[in-house]
């Protein structure tokens, strides 16, 4: 399953949630990134370089008290399945809650069709508030149809020190704090505990390095446990784009210049480094070897679940977005695959350049649209506050997959009990605890993201059917920083 859109995340039976560090934890980065050379770019966090945010639409919260009758606020979101039924849970306890502000839910069915709605939108016809995922913060941050939410904190004086450092810096561009982050989710090993135990493996104990994950598969496939250790994609929200962030970052090595575009907008992209070079080889040489499985792009992300319920040559693992574990529980649960219960899929950390496990933050944040009335902007302001608080985060973590943004979710139920109960839960959110301290931990911020992963998702799948690694990677960088290019030429 791949980066937490739901369209592909929450497709049917498995899709669109948990790692194993201590909470509030930061492990010290690695020395070395993967190809031995010290990593570019350590600085603590982003700096301010934009003008002040006073440049940018305002955002006055106390608006909504002089509001006359119930302010109307249309949310577009891209949540699906079992994620929309739970933000409609949200919404109505919302709106039932209060009399000033009325919410009407609009499901766009994607983020990438949410995002080119909007864009093709006239501004009255735009909705007075938007879900959009992590990879468009630039184009979002530099489109001024948006009012910066630092400008909704500034004017509240809400309170973020209950907030994931991680989650909140994922959607800071340039020193400003875009959007708020609401459904966080990063990248985890889905595996068969059945399997391991027939390879002898201890299903208690995944791999977590890169080492470690050929090891475990070279062991399942030697014993005939499974026909491959691990199922890949080269989706671009998934192995062909996203994962690859992801490795990069795991690694310490920046994926773009300027601190992965956060200190500065990116003019181009590194990921035909050595660092780049020695990941792809290596998932060139697993499916060479016989040891890994690809599905292809993996469009609706089930494609490589399934693949590890296949009965005649199944993978015994792969890596998908953690928002989809309260899907593939629930479908296991089902009994849609016989032999094959909820309790016999284990979750840990994405396998990675380090033995230490480590992620990325993916998935959405939400984003208040310019431009429609300063009652209206208060008003979704305040509609954010309910969807962030530590309560209906604790619900919303426990009833989806995804991480709680706030760490005092953790000690409310439902959470609270469901991590107890049920660790594989937890694993995204602690893989968010560690190297908080380097802009490598945060995923790289490209003006044209989408399209620089549909063009790194080619190479992975050239790359994948024998290509050359080098040769395939330093093409694609070609075409990536010319998109990048013309993108900062026009912005």
């Amino acid at each position: 399953a791949g980066e937490d859109d739901p369209a592909a995340a929450t497709a049917a039976p498995q899709t669109d949630p948990p790692d194993t560090a201590a909470p509030g934890t930061d492990a010290a980065p690695p020395a070395t990134t993967a190809d031995g050379s010290v990593p570019a770019t350590t600085q603590a966090a982003p700096v301010t370089t934009l003008a002040p945010l006073a440049q940018f639409p305002g955002c006055p919260t106390d608006a909504l008290d002089a509001a006359d009758g119930p302010v109307d606020v249309l949310f577009w979101h891209g949540m699906t399945n079992e994620l929309e039924s739970e933000l409609i849970a949200l919404t109505d306890e919302y709106n039932a809650g209060q009399d000033q502000v009325r919410i009407e839910l609009q499901n766009q069915t994607s983020y990438g069709s949410t995002i080119d709605k909007f864009i093709n939108a006239s501004q009255s016809s735009r909705p007075d508030l938007v879900q959009l995922p992590e990879y468009s913060l630039q184009q979002f941050a530099e489109s001024g149809t948006v009012v910066p939410i630092a400008a909704c904190l500034e004017s509240s004086g809400h309170d973020t020190s209950q907030f994931l450092p991680r989650a909140l810096s994922a959607y800071t561009y340039e020193g400003i704090q875009w959007s708020m982050p609401f459904n966080v989710s990063d990248p985890v090993l889905y595996y068969n505990r059945k399997v391991f135990v027939a390879a002898g493996l201890d299903p208690d104990d995944p791999p977590v390095s890169l080492e470690e994950l050929r090891a475990a598969s070279q062991q399942i496939v030697d014993t005939g446990a499974a026909s491959f250790g691990i199922v890949i994609d080269s989706g671009p929200d998934s192995g062909g784009g996203w994962f690859i962030e992801q490795w990069f970052g795991r690694a310490g090595a920046p994926y773009a210049d300027n601190g992965n575009g956060r200190l500065a907008p990116a003019t181009e992209v590194l990921f035909d480094s050595a660092t780049g070079v020695e990941l792809m080889t290596f998932v060139q040489d697993m499916i060479d070897d016989g040891l890994a499985v690809s599905v292809g792009d993996n469009p609706d992300g089930s494609q490589s679940l399934l693949k590890m319920v296949d009965p005649e040559s199944p993978g015994a693992m792969t890596i998908g977005t953690s928002a989809a574990l309260g899907t593939v529980i629930q479908v296991l649960g089902s009994g849609t695959f016989a032999g094959l219960t909820p309790e016999d899929i284990g979750v840990g950390p994405m396998p990675g350049p380090s033995d230490v496990p480590g992620a990325q933050v993916g998935g959405a944040s939400l984003w208040i649209v310019a431009d429609k009335g300063d009652a209206v902007t208060a008003a979704a302001w305040d509609y954010i506050t309910h969807l962030t608080s530590a309560q209906s985060q604790s619900s919303w973590a426990a009833g989806t997959g995804y991480v709680p943004v706030r760490v005092d979710a953790l000690d409310l139920d439902p959470i609270a009990t469901t991590y107890a109960e049920d660790p594989r839960f937890r694993v995204p959110y602690d893989q968010l605890q560690v190297r908080a301290d380097d802009v490598t931990a945060n995923a790289p911020v490209l003006g044209p993201q989408r399209e620089v992963r549909v063009i790194t998702a080619r190479a992975v799948a050239a790359i994948i059917g024998g290509a050359d690694v080098q040769t395939t990677l330093t093409a694609a960088v070609a075409d990536a920083n010319a998109a990048i290019a013309a993108y900062n030429s026009l912005n």
